[in-house]
Formats: C-alpha cells, sequence, structure tokens
C-alpha cells in the first residue's frame, strides 16, 4: 500500500487531501453515484480533520483514512437499495414510447468522469483502475452486501492484502478470505467477462460523424448485432442492433440533427456530451453518451438524460450556438 508520512502538524489539509482522487474511486465503486461518493469522501475527510490530535500514528494514515472511509460508505449503503442499470431491473422491451418508466435518480449507477478517480503515472495502474469504474462492474459490485463489496474492492481492485484488510475490518483474515470467495462467486454470474479495450481514435471520429450526420447506413455498420442501450432515467433498455435503430429512427428521431461534445473519458470508456436542435435556434442538453466498444463495432450505449446535473460535473455548457 506504500509508506506515507504521519507527521501532519504542519499542513494536516494538504496531507488528508492528497488522497481525495484514491478516496473518491473507493467510495464509487462502493456507492455507485458520483455525487454520493463526493459526498462520502467529503465526510471521511472532515471527520479525519476533526480527529487528528487522536491519531496516534499506530497505523498509516492512509489506511486509516481508508477505515474512515469504509464505515461512512457502509453506513450510505445501509440505508438504502442498491443502485443499478437498467438492465439489472427487468428484460429488454420493444422500441415504442408506451414502454418509458422514469424512477428516481437514487434507482441509477450513475457516471463519473475519469480524472476524479482514476490515478496518474504507471499505464498498468490506470488500466486497472479504468476497467474497475465500468459502468457494467460498478453495477455488478452492488449486487454484493456492503461488507463483501469492500473486502473485494479492497482486495483485488486495490491489492491489499487479507491482513491487511481484516485489521481495517476488525474482522480475521479467514472471514476476510471466506466474504471474497463468496463476493467473487456473486460477481462471476453479474458481470461480463469482457474487459475494456483501446479505442482507436479513427473509430470515435466515424461514431461521431455517423451519429451527426444520422446517417443510417454508417449507423448499422457501426453497432453490433447484439447492442444495448439505455438511458437513464428510464427503465426502458433495447437489446439489439434493429431495435436501437428502430429508436432512433422513430421514438428518437428528435435526435437528429444533434452535435457531440467530447469530454474526458468517463467510466473507462469514450464519452460526450450530446445537444439537440433547440427551438429558438442553436443546441440544448439532451444526453452525456457513454459508449462502449468492442471489435471495433458499438456494444453498449447509455444515454445519461440527466443533463442539468451531469453536465456542470463534465464542465459541458449549458447551450450551444449554432
Amino acid at each position: 500500500m506504500g509508506t506515507v508520512s504521519v507527521d501532519v502538524s504542519a499542513a494536516p489539509e494538504l496531507e488528508l487531501e492528497q488522497y481525495r482522487r484514491e478516496l473518491t474511486g473507493y467510495c464509487y465503486r462502493m456507492l455507485g453515484s458520483a455525487f454520493e461518493a463526493e459526498d462520502a469522501v467529503q465526510e471521511t475527510l472532515v471527520k479525519a480533520w476533526r480527529n487528528l490530535g487522536r491519531f496516534e500514528g499506530r497505523a498509516k494514515l492512509r489506511t486509516w483514512l481508508y477505515s474512515i472511509a469504509t464505515n461512512v460508505c457502509l453506513d450510505m449503503a445501509g440505508a438504502r437499495a442498491r443502485r443499478a442499470r437498467p438492465m439489472d431491473l427487468g428484460p429488454a422491451r420493444e422500441p415504442v414510447l408506451e414502454n418509458l418508466a422514469t424512477r428516481p435518480e437514487a434507482t441509477w449507477i450513475t457516471p463519473i468522469p475519469d480524472g476524479l478517480v482514476v490515478p496518474e503515472g504507471d499505464p498498468a495502474e490506470v488500466a486497472v483502475a479504468r476497467d474497475s469504474i465500468r459502468l457494467a462492474f460498478v453495477a455488478a459490485l452492488q449486487h454484493l452486501p456492503p461488507r463483501q463489496r469492500a473486502v473485494l474492492i479492497l482486495c483485488e481492485v486495490l491489492r491489499w492484502k487479507a491482513a491487511e484488510v481484516a485489521e481495517l475490518l476488525d474482522t480475521s483474515v479467514a472471514s476476510v478470505n471466506s466474504a471474497l470467495q463468496r463476493a467473487r462467486a456473486t460477481l462471476e454470474t453479474v458481470e461480463p467477462a469482457d474487459p475494456a479495450e483501446a479505442v482507436d481514435p479513427e473509430l470515435l471520429e466515424r461514431y461521431v460523424t455517423a451519429f451527426q450526420d444520422y446517417d443510417i447506413e454508417a449507423l448499422t455498420a457501426l453497432l453490433a448485432e447484439d447492442a444495448q442501450q439505455s438511458m437513464p432515467p428510464f427503465d426502458l433498455w433495447l437489446s439489439g442492433r434493429d431495435d436501437i435503430l428502430t429508436w432512433w429512427f422513430g421514438p428518437g428521431i428528435g435526435c437528429q440533427g444533434s452535435r457531440l461534445l467530447p469530454v474526458t473519458t468517463t467510466n473507462g470508456s469514450p464519452a460526450w456530451g450530446q445537444y439537440k436542435p433547440a427551438p429558438d435556434g442553436g443546441y440544448e442538453p439532451w444526453a452525456l453518451q457513454v459508449i462502449e466498444f468492442s471489435g471495433g463495432r458499438v456494444v453498449e450505449c447509455t444515454f445519461f438524460l440527466d443533463t442539468e446535473t451531469l453536465f456542470p460535473l463534465y464542465g459541458l455548457p449549458a447551450h450551444l450556438d449554432a
């Protein structure tokens, strides 16, 4: 886990603040929401600040912070139902307006910019971090009981030793290993095995051009036959290229003429702010698109429609001029 100084007398705020990014990544995997993760980290740092006088340095500062963050996340996770994706809540349905129904924000896994949670430096560590914040993986984690979730994240993602996790959770190594085994078994039943792949910039450009042109032939060539689409906060999700295109050129035809503004990589995947033509000219926010590719094809499209909340998180403007 690395050695850190525990002398926080000179600049305690800076000493604590250096852990914000990794703590945000941990809390995001635990809670499935960028905004709840931010709240959890803020509460963690406030508690740490208030209790610095009682921190005697017997444990590493990083371990102590993770202990506080874990307790905060366990309390938050225990107070509500797990977050999910539309695919977790029921079968795919026909691409018709009658199947649209909204659910509250607290239902859904929300996206998070890689820059808030992915470490800088070693490319191998960056790749692991990005793969462990994929939307499908974060959603799969929510199927685990909170303590199992913490064990799996600490052991499998952050590479802590079982003894370190046992100390943090105030339990035995045997209990940690048992929880880890059960968590792995559960994940095998709910989480896709295929890792995220690096995407050729040319492929991204082809997708942007095809979508902005609303070119059905180009989009047909880009979408995998078994591609999926979801649109939180609607619980409707679509399975298969034919149903997706039926939606895009049917109930979703209002997206024709949209413009895509690239944002920082999100949940390890390419993402864009989508703006639809506005009645009074220019373009208005419509969705944060997160697109996953495999084998040179689009395999999953997630359109997060809560632009009022999400666009400020990504620094996206509230309007685009014509």
